[in-house]
């Protein structure tokens, strides 16, 4: 994988989508938290993976875009 492309899927992921499937299991399974917790934070704080970190109380390393 080239690094546009690795740059372009980080920049995909910065943004969680509710509406897809394999995104849903891909952000329980990197915050480790149920469905329904991460339909509530992200009815709470936006669909911003950065913001559902935070609202975790989640550490954001320099350079991470979710």
């Amino acid at each position: 994988m080239s690094d546009v492309q690795k740059m372009q899927e980080a920049q995909e992921r910065a943004v969680i989508v509710l509406e897809q499937p394999q995104e849903v299991r891909y952000w329980t399974d990197e915050f480790g938290i149920s469905e329904a917790e991460l339909r509530a934070l992200v009815a709470r704080v936006g669909p911003c993976a950065r913001d559902v970190r935070v609202a975790l109380g989640r550490p954001i390393h320099e350079g991470h875009q979710g």
